[in-house]
């Protein structure tokens, strides 16, 4: 009984120095509360019951860390660009957090090397913002963790000083829809998106989008929502169509 009481805190004690270790590579800091940083990188499809019945998982924390990421990702742009309008902070703030960016982010920055999830469930849905969502997470333990100057400071020089280039973002615009839009106006010429197709469960749905031209099909495009579908098949277009 004795020993198995001290393997199991040699195993715990194990994990929770491999995890300190990841966080302070991956992170810049080293954590106090080693618990928050578990649950950080838990994955809901391993979330298991506690003691009253509750799922625990990374949900939480990362709910919390969009709210910060988002609240200092909005005063860093409100300083930096003094002269700007709303409009044009608020495009940007939501480009740099957009669950893409946020998933190549995460991935730059070794958070797949943490994450724990199982790959046994059919659903693309499920584990298509899996790292950007972690790396969220992540700042919500931080925050919980070490305050919010020391998360402040995570964000501008981990993230936004690091791993983002914000005049190239500021310069391109990924609105593929409004590009092609444009296009057509400037060349009088129709321009129509049909969803065409849905596939899979209430929960669960990838829609398909076909953008028309003149009436003519153009391109077809696919996404998790009706406006990723419009996106993809936008893109797709502009590709054929060489608009830049």
């Amino acid at each position: 009984m004795i020993r198995r009481i001290f393997k199991a805190l040699f195993i715990n004690s194990k994990i929770d120095r491999g995890i300190i270790k990841s966080v302070k590579t991956i992170t810049g800091i080293k954590p106090r509360n080693v618990e928050l940083y578990k649950l950080a990188t838990q994955h809901r499809s391993i979330a298991k019951q506690n003691e009253i019945g509750f799922r625990e998982s990374n949900e939480r924390l990362e709910y919390l860390g969009d709210a910060i990421l988002g609240s200092v990702v909005a005063e860093y742009l409100f300083k930096k660009y003094p002269l700007r309008d709303e409009g044009f902070l608020t495009e940007i703030r939501s480009r740099i957090v957009n669950r893409d960016a946020l998933n190549l982010v995460a991935k730059k920055m070794g958070v797949t090397d943490i994450v724990k999830f199982t790959n046994n469930r059919k659903s693309r849905q499920a584990y298509k913002s899996i790292y950007g969502d972690t790396l969220e997470a992540l700042i919500g333990a931080i925050y919980l963790d070490k305050g919010y100057q020391v998360t402040r400071k995570f964000i501008v020089r981990k993230l936004l000083r690091q791993q983002y280039d914000l005049e190239k973002i500021i310069q391109t615009n990924p609105n593929h829809k409004s590009k092609i839009i444009e296009w057509a106006h400037r060349q009088n010429k129709d321009v129509k998106f049909e969803i065409t197709e849905i596939k899979g469960l209430s929960h669960n749905k990838e829609f398909m989008a076909e953008l028309y031209i003149e009436g003519e099909p153009v391109a077809r495009g696919n996404g998790f929502s009706k406006k990723k579908a419009e996106q993809d098949a936008a893109l797709k277009s502009c590709e054929k169509l060489h608009i830049e």
